[in-house]
């Protein structure tokens, strides 16, 4: 080597070293923010993007849509919120942990249905992955997945599945009033803005009943009858709290390099029309214990069910995607089939992050539907239930999808119905005896996919009794 190159490779070294730690320091700082807002019982019609009636408004909602993506066909695994939530936390079915309806405080209760009293905390989680890459991870709102101590003896805390700060209702550790999630939520982007990248929940209480709408939403609508003035009312609320959100993201400067999704945990609880479960009413002018259930009036959009049930009103669900940069505005896919299992391996891919080891997930990284690019999914979909093995059971135990077709099942998958979902989205005409073939093939799938699941929860999920609360 001739002497007088040294220098020159020695400045060649030095140079290729910053700048690996260059691109590396950008590659850190391209790590996207993720805030997710889970709405609870909101139907896919009831926000105004969707074509909601003109009773029903969402101005914030439609501002997210207008300036992100509008997935048509999404869905969630469960038609109700426990089961709901873990599949989309774990990127997995939430009946491999025996989570198949909302999860009792009572243990007693769990039992009686073969369930678990929480999410067991080894499963994959999208915050703990999160967190081992370097992201500061918040739970703000409704959890679900186990009470926690008093309530369930031995369970899991926040921190557990991979939270560094949290504030819950329905779940362990710090509580936050159900109203004033929104709020929270706001503050928690105020905390972590200087802890980028951050992964924040915001899971909200409208429009679950009981309905809490404030004086000011209830005014807003007071020309309505009052099973529509509450509902609207509430739902207002709702659009509030992610106003609260988007705006806090603003004031912070976090828009352009923050990840936001707007869902639902499930389709929304049609009251019967009855007066049932009505508790006050508008007149009453006391509305500290809430409205009941008789004012939960939420649409589907015009699908066929509701919360509780396997049909696409029960599962099928808003899923609004704003990425500044990368997901192009104003856009409505229709066609991708994207689902709560997604988002673990989706928003992993968006975040650069790795999978944990070992993680089987039942979903798909999705990610190029988020830019815009035309995405079919390969694997099919599967629901079982949230009411197997109770004495209020519907005929309709499972239901499978693969591709356009949607099978729905009784619990030995002797009566089926079988519909295109491209022709027919309101799943008015059963063409199963036309497509027996089709019909054969995916019962088969779907049997073969109930074998997989187990028969009883893991004991490592199930609470220690206190000795003087033995379990029956």
């Amino acid at each position: 080597m001739n002497v007088n190159q040294k220098p020159l490779i020695m400045f060649a070294s030095v140079f290729l070293a910053l700048a690996h730690l260059s691109s590396s320091a950008v590659y850190a700082t391209e790590q996207p923010n993720i805030v997710f807002i889970f709405a609870d019982d909101l139907g896919w019609g009831d926000i105004s993007c969707h074509g909601a009636e003109e009773w029903l408004k969402t101005p914030h909602i439609d501002r997210l849509a207008s300036e992100g993506m509008d997935f048509s066909q999404f869905n969630v695994l469960s038609p109700v919120c426990s089961s709901s939530r873990a599949a989309m936390l774990t990127g997995r079915y939430s009946f491999r942990y025996s989570i198949h309806y909302a999860l009792h405080s009572d243990p007693s209760q769990n039992q009686r249905i073969n369930q678990a009293d929480w999410l067991d905390p080894r499963a994959p989680t999208l915050p703990r992955c999160l967190k081992t890459a370097g992201y500061r991870t918040a739970h703000i709102g409704k959890w679900h997945l186990g009470e926690g101590e008093p309530h369930t003896p031995g369970g899991p805390t926040m921190a557990d599945y991979g939270f560094d700060d949290s504030l819950v209702y329905h779940g362990p550790g710090p509580k936050v009033n159900q109203r004033n999630i929104g709020v929270e939520g706001a503050r928690a982007i105020e905390r972590m803005q200087s802890q980028q990248p951050f992964y924040l929940n915001v899971w909200l209480h409208e429009t679950h009943v009981k309905h809490f709408p404030s004086k000011q939403s209830m005014d807003a609508f007071k020309q309505l009858d009052p099973r529509r003035q509450v509902y609207a009312a509430t739902l207002r609320e709702c659009d509030n709290n992610v106003g609260m959100i988007l705006d806090a993201l603003k004031r912070f400067g976090l828009e352009q390099n923050t990840i936001v999704m707007f869902s639902s945990d499930n389709g929304p609880a049609i009251a019967p029309a009855s007066t049932q479960g009505r508790g006050p009413t508008p007149e009453d002018g006391n509305v500290q214990q809430g409205f009941g259930s008789y004012y939960s009036v939420g649409s589907t959009g015009g699908l066929r069910g509701h919360k509780a049930q396997l049909f696409e009103g029960g599962v099928r669900t808003p899923f609004i995607v704003r990425w500044p940069g990368h997901v192009p505005p104003g856009v409505r896919n229709d066609r991708t089939v994207f689902t709560a299992i997604d988002m673990l391996p989706t928003i992993c891919a968006a975040a650069r992050v790795n999978h944990p080891d070992g993680h089987s997930g039942d979903g798909e990284n999705l990610l190029a539907a988020f830019e815009g690019k035309s995405v079919q999914r390969t694997k099919p979909l599967f629901w079982k239930a949230s009411s197997v093995g109770r004495a209020t059971d519907s005929w309709c135990q499972w239901s499978m999808r693969e591709g356009d077709w949607k099978l729905y099942a009784d619990a030995e998958a002797k009566r089926v119905e079988l519909f295109d979902l491209a022709k027919d989205r309101g799943e008015a005409s059963d063409v199963s005896k036309e497509n027996r073939r089709i019909v054969q093939q995916m019962k088969k799938q779907l049997l073969d996919w109930v074998a997989t699941l187990p028969t009883s929860p893991d004991p490592a999920c199930v609470s220690k009794a206190p000795p003087d609360k033995p379990h029956p």
